[in-house]
């Protein structure tokens, strides 16, 4: 650390000016926020084909996934066929998704769904963490019909069900999941921010190659997988 990566000492009323105004751009982003989550609110849906996923327990349907509730919420995982480690971004994202269970109180479930194996996915579960439920669309074209086909990609979708009949209402991938992490939101609250090369910050700031000081793969399993004790 130097000089130049250090910002600049001010008195109280200059930081407090400067930080209200700051206040006003964050303030204007939630009320735009909110005004986002109320046309999402208001999106149209399309009616789902009839899925079967396999689950701990063997085949599933879509319906069926939501375990009851009217509202799910779908975390496509990057995967490929027999790897040791899966894609280090969705690991490490979905590893942040635990106490779920406040969710029930919304009518709602969220679930993880791989293309891969489903004894794999459940191996690779444990082994990196993961406690919600985990489901293989390896025997359907679920996956591909929801923007998240085998060797392509992630993507988080939100289903809304009615009886037997399953509509998708929404969906995301790339930095759309952003909002889906709070490590992203706390990293970016730091003086120094996420620090990496692409960002906007300071001459003198630290910077380093992006992704480059994200949890791999590994690193979620040491920390919090199959086997490390509390």
């Amino acid at each position: 650390m130097n000089s130049e990566s250090m910002p600049p000492v001010v008195d109280q009323q200059t930081w407090a000016t400067a930080l209200a105004e700051l206040r006003r751009r964050e303030k204007a982003a939630t009320r735009e926020l909110d005004a986002i989550a109320a046309q999402r609110r208001r999106l149209p849906m399309v009616r789902m084909p009839e899925y079967t996923l396999i689950g701990e327990d063997g085949p599933v349907r879509l319906a069926d996934v939501f375990g009851g509730r009217s509202q799910l919420i779908t975390y496509h995982h990057m995967w490929t066929d027999g790897a040791e480690w899966q894609c280090g971004g969705c690991t490490g994202l979905t590893s942040q998704y635990t106490r779920l269970d406040f969710l029930a109180n919304y009518d709602a479930r969220f679930v993880i769904v791989t293309n891969g194996p489903i004894e794999e996915a459940l191996a690779y579960r444990d082994r990196v963490g993961n406690k919600m439920p985990w489901y293989s669309s390896a025997q359907s074209t679920f996956g591909a019909d929801v923007d998240a086909a085998p060797n392509e990609g992630f993507a988080v979708n939100v289903f809304l069900r009615d009886g037997d009949t399953v509509y998708r209402t929404w969906r995301t991938n790339g930095r759309g999941t952003e909002q889906l992490s709070y490590t992203f939101a706390l990293v970016d609250l730091l003086p120094w921010g996420r620090q990496e090369e692409w960002q906007d910050s300071p001459e003198g700031w630290p910077k380093s190659p992006t992704y480059s000081k994200w949890l791999d793969s590994p690193d979620v399993a040491r920390l919090y997988g199959e086997g490390v004790s509390a």
